[in-house]
Parts: C-alpha cells; sequence; structure tokens
C-alpha cells in the first residue's frame, strides 16, 4: 500500500480544511517545499498536492506552484485541484507530475474522462469520486465538495467499467480532517464491488492502527494529512505499516 503524505496549497500556504469547509481551515506552513522535503526525508515516495484554491474555483489556482514543486523534489507528486480541461492535465503532466486527480469531471463527464485516460494511460490519471453519507448512501460531492451531484458512488463507478480505470480516491467528506478514522465499511463495500481499482483511502486517517487496518483490506493507498501535521502519525512508521510499495512500472 503506498502511503501519501498530503498537501493542501490555499493561497501558496499548507493548510488543512475540517470536513472540506473553506472556512475551518488550520494554517501549518508557509513554505511547502520545506514540507515535501521533510516526506522525502522520512523515506516516502509519493506526494499528494491539491490545489485548494481550484477545486473551489473550478479552474487551476496554483498549478504554476505544483510545477515549481515538481522540479524541485525526487518525489512523486500526484495533484489534483481544478482540472477541468486536457491543457490542465497536459500542463501538470509536462511540469514532472506523475499523476493527475480528476474530480468534478468524473461525474459531468464520464466520456470526456475516459477519453483522457485512454490519451495519458492509467498510471498517469486518478478519478476522485468523493462522497457524503446521505441516509448510508454515499452521494458523490462535486465542485471542491461544494455541491452534491445527486449521484450515487455506485452509479458513478459504472461509469467506468473494468479495464477503462486503475486509480481510484474516495474521501468520506465528514472524515476529512475530523480525526475520526477511515470510513472502513464503506472502503470494503467499494473493494467487494469492483476488486479491479486500485483504490485510495483519504479522510479520517487518524493513527498506526488505521494504517495497518487498510494495508490488511488491501487498499492500494493511503492519503494522510492531519495526522502527520499534528503529530498523531509517524511517516516513517506509517510507511512501514504500509510496504510493499507499488512502483509505477
Amino acid at each position: 500500500m503506498i502511503i501519501y503524505p498530503a498537501i493542501d496549497l490555499m493561497e501558496g500556504a499548507v493548510v488543512r480544511l475540517n470536513k472540506g469547509r473553506f472556512d475551518r481551515s488550520t494554517e501549518y506552513s508557509t513554505r511547502p517545499a520545506e514540507v515535501l522535503e521533510s516526506f522525502a526525508a522520512a523515506g516516502a515516495e509519493w506526494t499528494h498536492i491539491v490545489d485548494l484554491d481550484g477545486a473551489r474555483a473550478g479552474e487551476p489556482r496554483q498549478h504554476d506552484l505544483i510545477g515549481e514543486l515538481a522540479g524541485q523534489t525526487d518525489l512523486k507528486i500526484q495533484a489534483a485541484g481544478g482540472v477541468r480541461k486536457r491543457e490542465d492535465i497536459a500542463r501538470l503532466l509536462d511540469s514532472g507530475v506523475t499523476r493527475v486527480v480528476i474530480g468534478s469531471m468524473c461525474v459531468k463527464s464520464p466520456d470526456t474522462v475516459e477519453a483522457w485516460i485512454a490519451e495519458f494511460g492509467t498510471e498517469h490519471i486518478a478519478a476522485a469520486m468523493d462522497v457524503r453519507m446521505e441516509d448510508n448512501a454515499p452521494e458523490v460531492a462535486i465542485s471542491g465538495w461544494a455541491e452534491d451531484s445527486g449521484i450515487d458512488l455506485w452509479t458513478a463507478l459504472n461509469a467506468f467499467p473494468k479495464g477503462k480505470l486503475v486509480h481510484l480516491l474516495t474521501t468520506d467528506v465528514n472524515r476529512d480532517g475530523a480525526m475520526k478514522g477511515p470510513n472502513m465499511r464503506l472502503l470494503d463495500q467499494m473493494r467487494g464491488r469492483r476488486p479491479d481499482l486500485d483504490i485510495q483511502a483519504s479522510g479520517g486517517v487518524r493513527d498506526i492502527a488505521d494504517i495497518r487496518a487498510l494495508a490488511e483490506m488491501g487498499a492500494g493507498g493511503a492519503v494522510v494529512g492531519k495526522a502527520l501535521y499534528e503529530n498523531r502519525l509517524d511517516l516513517k512508521e506509517a510507511l512501514s505499516a504500509g510496504a510493499p510499495d507499488h512502483p509505477l512500472p
């Protein structure tokens, strides 16, 4: 299982939101390059970087900064936020990003996303289907989690049959930054329904026990943020618990 230590960028600073609320952000650093250095020093091979301003605006806001960071680190970068056009993907990949995450467009125009995956390759595109639990049903949230799509996760996934998608990132929005633990029940259901997908768990990871539980259930990755910044989780220990890694071919 790959451990993705996360950097959420807002106006160039490293922040974390609580349950996706932009008005409930905590700033941790104004030097994201130094945060990346700390990840690399701990032994990480990947990082997950989100342009929060872009996610909210629906277009890139900090892709230039993400490109600069890609040129300053040997970490593989999985970048998200504000990706709505083919040019956004091409620009990030050309700047040195390894994998681009596409969110809202997976629900709004899955055929378009499928064409992008075919063009750029399954290893370089990940779909993000972030959900809110409504009456125990996972409904996909879009537009930086500011809108409900009205489409449940299973319907959204059906738009990407086996072989059309490899990497899927799912965040239970109500657990993000809340330190309540991952939604293991949902993740287990996803594994049962779509064993073909490399599922990355995001939202709620709070300690090494959560990392071990995700690794044992067969998750492909775990995105960790607040627990690292608040020293509740040691990155070196998390990397060891999540091993072995799954490098790109």
